[in-house]
């Protein structure tokens, strides 16, 4: 039987670490899809809601809450996208309003870029113009794809808020802060 050179052991330590920071790296991001992708649903369905009661209220139905959770997946993955690649990262030792607001404003961006292109891509596979693709993105209407702009960019500030306090004070601490009861002095 042949003796193992300390070499070999030491590599065979390393692929497993390497393995398991893989795992624990895929299982964390697992989990930032799945709490942003309940997040984005969650503030898409009630904008979907408020619109079908506004439309309801003159008599039109409209109910389109599972295109709501397919447009937070598709949303939560391009954000998370962006973020790999380092997207608006630019200011970030500055007070946390500035990377704050230069994170939402800037992946607001990314977000209608992409959206663009999905509906453009989707538009192709359907045999569709560009235009024709493109003109139903939020409604149809200046006024209704510029509210839409706004509702997203207050629906990114909250989470590049928590994201950047999160990178001050720890992710740990900053759930800690929020899901853990305190004890009363």
């Amino acid at each position: 039987m042949m003796a193992r050179s300390p070499q070999s052991d030491t590599a065979s330590e390393s692929g497993a670490e390497s393995k398991a920071s893989f795992r624990e790296k895929i299982n964390e991001e697992l989990i930032e899809f799945a709490i942003l992708t309940i997040y984005l649903y969650a503030c898409f369905a009630v904008v979907i809601y408020l619109k079908a009661a506004v439309l309801q209220a003159q008599g039109i139905a409209y109910d389109h809450l599972g295109l709501a959770a397919i447009k937070a997946a598709l949303c939560a993955k391009f954000m998370l996208v962006g973020r790999a690649v380092h997207i608006g990262e630019r200011f970030k030792n500055l007070p946390l309003i500035v990377p704050t607001l230069h994170k939402s404003f800037v992946f607001l961006l990314l977000l209608v870029v992409l959206t663009l292109i999905e509906e453009i891509v989707v538009g192709a596979i359907h045999g569709e113009t560009i235009m024709h693709s493109v003109s139903g993105i939020a409604g149809g209407t200046l006024r209704q794809f510029v509210a839409t702009i706004l509702i997203i960019f207050l629906i990114l500030m909250p989470y590049f808020a928590f994201r950047s306090l999160g990178q001050i004070i720890g992710d740990k601490i900053l759930v800690r802060l929020f899901f853990e009861r305190r004890h009363s002095d």
